[in-house]
């Protein structure tokens, strides 16, 4: 199978649009982690975007293979529905909690 440049570009440039100029990537990664680790001292601070940064990528990489790995499962619709409900269900948990908080 050939596989041609101008295929695969078509197809990556909105995913990098996605990645890219999302806000919450920016949110999270400069606002959220680099407030949480300014009261470490400047050597910890590098230490904690290096754990934060090797935390993501083995989060990442752990879903692209748990993805891969669940595939034959979520062929069916059905398995679709319990994830579905399992989802609504913890959703449901979370905003009970936090409307009795």
């Amino acid at each position: 199978m050939e596989i041609d440049a101008r295929t695969s570009w078509r197809r990556a440039v909105p995913l990098l649009a996605l990645t890219w100029l999302n806000p919450h990537v920016y949110l999270d990664t400069v606002v959220l982690l680099g407030t949480m680790a300014s009261p470490y001292p400047t050597w910890g601070r590098a230490a904690f975007a290096t754990g934060g940064a090797l935390a993501s990528a083995l989060w990442f990489t752990a879903i692209g293979f748990g993805a891969r790995w669940l595939a034959p499962l979520f062929a069916s619709p059905q398995a679709w529905r319990v994830l579905d409900g399992v989802t609504a269900v913890c959703m449901m948990a979370l905003a009970f909690a936090m409307g009795l908080s």
